[in-house]
């Protein structure tokens, strides 16, 4: 719409012009009017032409003023040249790039088919391949475990095997002690035979029960006892010597310990053994202590052992064996107990006394009991009497009782 108002504009612009001109160059013919000195009809001519002048340069004018394209045309016409061929290239170019791109693309698309395709084959492989594996899973799985189970036996067997030698070791070590000790007492026996022996090996040279009322008692004791062992220990050893030095060698950290031990409160037996067996003459004798708190070991009327006489014994050497039998179990009782006691206290009379009892029984089951006679602790002496649990009943009227 605005170019046709231009056009519009121009043309009646350019009419009027014309006319004013045409006016001006009849008056001014008509005056004879005369520029820079030419003649009338020049003059008229120069007006005329510079009155289309002015119409061309006021159309111009109006027009650049009005269009801006036709002042980019006029004056930027090289550059929109120049940039037109640079589009040119560049649509050019991009078209080059756009068919690239296409080809590019098809090939893709190509590759693309030809990857689902690839992947299509390696997913039915993949689906091959776990149904053939899982069974190899399986079995693997299996063999495994029955690895772990082998090598769990194999350490175990290992185990057991170093566990034998362990023992073999151990074997070995008491086989060889047991040879020293056999030499040993083989030179013991042999002194014993010569009658050599005034100490035996482990046997006590001094026993003392004792209460400290003050922790600081405590060496005090020990020498009393180590005097009195060496006391004692002279008598044996060197029986026509006079107890003048000290033959008894104690080592100290063991005197140390004895009296860490005695200075706890309670009662305790201390006791100083022989470390070895010393001959009659020797001038030193090793020992060692030993000390455990003061119990009671048995009480009055206390059972401490039973044993049973069958229907069938009634012979002497077997009621013998049974009575035998009964003291050697009462004694390890107490020992086991913690007793000091070397032996057992009893009436030998009512013994002998009890066994003819027994023989002359008609049968029947007897149970025999080993009952202590009184109150015992640690270091005293064992008493005790052997008696039926039940009174024997004489043999017109005596039943078979046994199961």
């Amino acid at each position: 719409m605005t170019g046709w108002l231009l056009l519009l504009s121009l043309l009646i612009l350019g009419g009027v012009l014309s006319t004013l001109g045409d006016r001006l160059g009849s008056r001014v013919g008509k005056a004879r009017l005369s520029l820079f000195g030419l003649r009338p009809r020049q003059t008229a001519v120069v007006i005329t032409v510079l009155t289309g002048s002015l119409i061309s340069a006021l159309s111009l004018g109006l027009m650049l003023l009005v269009s801006r394209q036709l002042r980019v045309g006029l004056f930027e016409l090289n550059d929109l040249e120049a940039r037109l061929r640079s589009s040119r290239s560049d649509l050019k170019g991009s078209r080059k790039a756009q068919r690239k791109a296409r080809q590019q693309l098809e090939e893709a698309r190509a590759d693309e088919i030809k990857a689902r395709k690839i992947l299509a084959d390696a997913q039915a492989r993949a689906g091959e391949l776990r149904s053939t594996l899982q069974p190899l899973q399986e079995q693997t799985r299996r063999l495994e475990a029955e690895r772990q189970r082998l090598s769990q036996d194999v350490r175990n067997r290992d185990a057991e095997i170093q566990r034998t030698d362990d023992e073999l070791r151990a074997v070995r070590q008491r086989i060889s002690s047991g040879e020293a000790e056999l030499q040993q007492l083989e030179k013991n026996l042999i002194a014993l035979r010569r009658g050599d022996v005034a100490i035996s090996s482990g046997q006590p040279l001094a026993t003392v029960t004792l209460k400290l009322d003050r922790p600081d008692q405590a060496r005090q004791v020990i020498d009393q006892v180590l005097r009195e062992a060496n006391l004692q220990a002279f008598q044996k050893v060197l029986p026509e010597q006079a107890p003048d030095r000290q033959i008894i060698l104690v080592p100290r950290q063991d005197i140390e310990r004895l009296e860490q031990a005695i200075r706890k409160p309670g009662t305790w037996v201390v006791l100083l053994r022989s470390a070895a067996n010393v001959l009659r003459g020797e001038s030193v004798v090793y020992a060692f202590p030993d000390v455990r708190p003061n119990v009671a070991i048995t009480i009055e009327g206390e059972v401490l052992a039973k044993t049973t006489l069958a229907r069938q014994d009634t012979n002497p050497e077997a009621v013998r064996n049974r009575i035998n039998l009964l003291l050697a179990s009462t004694l390890s009782e107490v020992r086991r107990r913690g007793s000091l006691s070397q032996g057992l206290q009893f009436d030998a009379n009512a013994v002998n006394r009890l066994a003819r009892e027994l023989t002359k029984r008609s049968g029947g089951r007897v149970d025999l009991e080993a009952v202590a006679v009184r109150r015992s602790e640690t270091a005293d002496p064992i008493a005790i009497e052997l008696r039926p649990s039940r009174p024997l009943r004489p043999t017109s009227t005596l039943q078979d009782d046994s199961p």
